[in-house]
């Protein structure tokens, strides 16, 4: 089952809110993905990057351009509940 992505908002320096299609919020936190993955370095480097993500087309993830994406079940298992 997939857990999609209603809405992504850039709330803080490289953390997201996430709203899924089940109206659950969870926060995550992009900065512990620099050291993994290169592309992602772009988002603390080239500025204003970090704010232009969007939610992928049908939900199965977020995008921030067409070498930077994250897949909703990422978001769902890694990221925060908002009432922690």
């Amino acid at each position: 089952m997939f857990h999609k992505v209603k809405s992504v908002k850039a709330i803080s320096k490289y953390v997201l809110k996430v709203t899924f299609q089940n109206n659950i919020i969870k926060y995550y936190d992009v900065s512990i993905l620099f050291n993994k993955w290169k592309a992602f370095e772009n988002l603390k480097e080239i500025e204003g990057l970090f704010e232009m993500v969007k939610v992928d087309q049908g939900g199965y993830g977020i995008i921030w351009n067409d070498e930077i994406d994250l897949g909703c079940e990422e978001l769902w298992k890694n990221g925060v509940d908002k009432a922690k």
